[in-house]
């Protein structure tokens, strides 16, 4: 991870917005529809391209392909590992079902239903090489294509544990061994980005959800707690090939607009997060409901060596951050942390996490991106002018 000697660097959180052209094509994948392959790589190229130029316009300093050809930040594996066959309707988060009549109301897309859950019916194998390699290779053309001077380069892979909690498990009857036979199937992926040269980004949000999901939401904090060890030993295994000073996590309360009342507290679950394999954390700091807890970094110093990536801008709502906003809410993790402590900033989650479901509409996400970069620089002031 880019450490901060002089200035606050500007990053992002892995999805950005995709145009309508290649919308349509995951729809139409989505639903079993044949697609030209020549059609469907020459629009993932060309909006790869995009997506790597705007972000440079938009003066971030480390960025990715924006996710463009996945169908969302979990689901895209179901392309990627073996044994996942069908969906499964699933209740909704705890948070949600207090609020019955709003819940109607959310996670609507036309790409993909969020009720309807891959099943895993049969041993899960990474058999997703090519497709990885695609990705990666699409990356590469859009970054010599924009010729953009970015200090650094990353990609983004689903954790272990997100996998297991979004495809519903018909084959192993254990958790754990269905946990741990995920975590090495998905070490092969995160081995082919590491290998490429990138920062792996993991996308772990179920090591916060955990405490408002159906199954532990009346559980007692230990029992959460729990939980989340296990989830980070399992990461930790499919790592353990590769350099921590090469991955960064990012986790989070979920990135959609609800009530959130059941969340659990950073300041809880923040040790057992530090237990990870890694260098960076990005952790949301921009959500209403979370604001308060930067506190928790100076209850719960962040490890040496590693990199804080606080979420400094909403994305979960269509006002642009003031850029002074954004640089008060670094400040204040500033004032948090302990001296030396490298920070990057970011939004709180991606801006298309999901394919389809677009909360922030996509140019006024790529103008929260560029007071991202405004705000970042009027903090640099503060605490380094």
């Amino acid at each position: 991870m880019t450490a901060n000697d002089d200035r606050i660097r500007t990053t992002h959180i892995g999805s950005l917005p995709r145009p309508p052209e290649l919308l349509d094509l995951l729809t139409r994948r989505q639903d079993g529809e044949p697609v030209d392959d020549a059609e469907w790589e020459e629009t993932v190229r060309d909006a790869t391209r995009d997506v790597v130029a705007r972000q440079a316009d938009a003066g971030l300093d480390v960025a990715n392909n924006g996710e463009q050809s996945r169908v969302s930040f979990n689901w895209y594996v179901a392309d990627r590992l073996s044994g996942i066959e069908g969906t499964r309707e699933q209740g909704l988060w705890a948070d949600l079902q207090e609020f019955p009549d709003y819940a109607e109301e959310t996670f609507k897309t036309d790409v993909i239903d969020l009720s309807e859950h891959p099943v895993v019916t049969g041993p899960v194998e990474y058999t997703g090489r090519d497709e990885a390699e695609a990705e990666l290779a699409a990356f590469r053309d859009a970054l010599d294509a924009t010729d953009a001077d970015f200090e650094e380069a990353f990609v983004t892979a689903a954790s272990p544990s997100v996998v297991t909690a979004t495809h519903v498990d018909d084959h192993y009857g254990d958790y754990e061994e269905y946990l741990f036979a995920v975590a090495d199937a998905m070490a092969e992926e995160y081995e082919i980005v590491a290998d490429a040269g990138y920062t792996l980004q993991i996308d772990a949000p179920e090591l916060l959800t955990v405490g408002h999901t159906a199954a532990y939401a009346d559980e007692p904090l230990e029992e959460v707690k729990g939980a989340t060890r296990l989830h980070v030993q399992a990461l930790n295994e499919a790592l353990s090939g590769i350099p921590e000073e090469q991955v960064r996590l990012h986790t989070c309360w979920g990135s959609y607009e609800g009530p959130h009342h059941l969340d659990t507290d950073l300041a809880d679950m923040l040790p057992e997060i530090y237990e990870a394999d890694i260098s960076g954390l990005s952790v949301e700091q921009a959500n209403p409901r979370h604001q308060h807890e930067y506190r928790a970094f100076d209850e719960h110093p962040v490890p040496d060596g590693w990199t804080l990536i606080p979420g400094v801008v909403d994305v979960k709502t269509n006002i642009i951050d003031h850029p002074e906003t954004i640089a008060d809410r670094l400040e204040r993790v500033a004032d948090a942390v302990a001296d030396g402590t490298p920070l990057v900033a970011a939004p709180d989650c991606g801006f298309g996490t999901q394919a389809g479901i677009g909360m922030v509409d996509p140019e006024i996400a790529w103008a929260k991106l560029e007071a991202l970069d405004e705000g970042a620089a009027i903090a640099t002031e503060r605490i380094y002018g």
